[in-house]
């Protein structure tokens, strides 16, 4: 099975981290998040490997010189001269994905099974799947609701609001390439072109581990956390 990670962001919110290493090679414990995706997606059946680079795309294929090898990977690089947006750089890659394909960010600290990810994938027939992780947003603040002339018809005492929000690990079928014009594309503006023009797009609801590390807090939260549930990520060896 066919995998692209996308490893080009600059990293913006972790600066000044972000300043000398690419967001994928931030460590988690003791290795960099992008080894542990490819360790996971390694034991998750998925052989043929995508990552798709662009802000100090060098450090990141020094560090993986060898990965090939090391996890009995096929692991290929495509490197954008120029930022194309979340999924615009799959542009780049048309011809190699020739089958359904997994598409996540290089920074993704979850314990999905993508193997099962892509079976419901392919059952629900979706052109499109998303991961979506439930996520809970207390407002630490009274709330009011008004009506006509500024009139307080309820109060809430700080509401806790749930949401599906994605994780940043979507399936796709091959077709939806041609929705993909050659240039800048972001993954939002590609699920309202998919739903405008009537292509089933489906959730995969997760419910176990999901840190985004985008920023400072998070990320030291993920190393604090991730040797407490090393287990549930699937890298142990087999």
């Amino acid at each position: 099975m066919k995998a692209v990670i996308l490893a080009g962001g600059k990293g913006t919110r972790l600066r000044p981290f972000t300043y000398a290493i690419p967001k994928p090679l931030m460590p988690i414990g003791e290795q960099p998040i992008i080894e542990i995706i490819l360790r996971q997606l390694k034991n998750n059946g998925f052989n043929d490997i995508i990552i798709s680079t662009g802000y100090k795309e060098n450090l990141i294929r020094m560090f993986l010189n060898g990965a090939d090898k090391k996890y009995g990977l096929n692991i290929k690089y495509s490197n954008e001269n120029e930022p194309l947006g979340t999924v615009g750089s799959l542009s780049l890659i048309r011809d190699e994905l020739n089958e359904d394909f997994i598409l996540m960010n290089g920074d993704t600290l979850c314990t999905v099974n993508y193997n099962e990810l892509m079976k419901y994938h392919k059952k629900s027939n979706n052109m499109a799947t998303i991961t979506l992780c439930k996520k809970d947003i207390k407002i630490d603040f009274g709330v009011v609701q008004l009506e006509g002339n500024n009139n307080i018809v309820n109060y809430i005492e700080k509401p806790t609001h749930s949401y599906f929000v994605s994780i940043g690990v979507y399936v796709f079928k091959p077709d939806v390439l041609k929705y993909i014009p050659d240039g800048r594309l972001d993954f939002p503006d590609l699920v309202k072109i998919l739903i405008k023009n009537n292509e089933k797009v489906g959730g995969y609801i997760f419910d176990g581990y999901w840190q985004d590390i985008g920023r400072s807090e998070d990320y030291m939260k993920a190393n604090e956390e991730f040797e407490k549930i090393y287990e549930k990520f699937g890298i142990c060896e087999k």
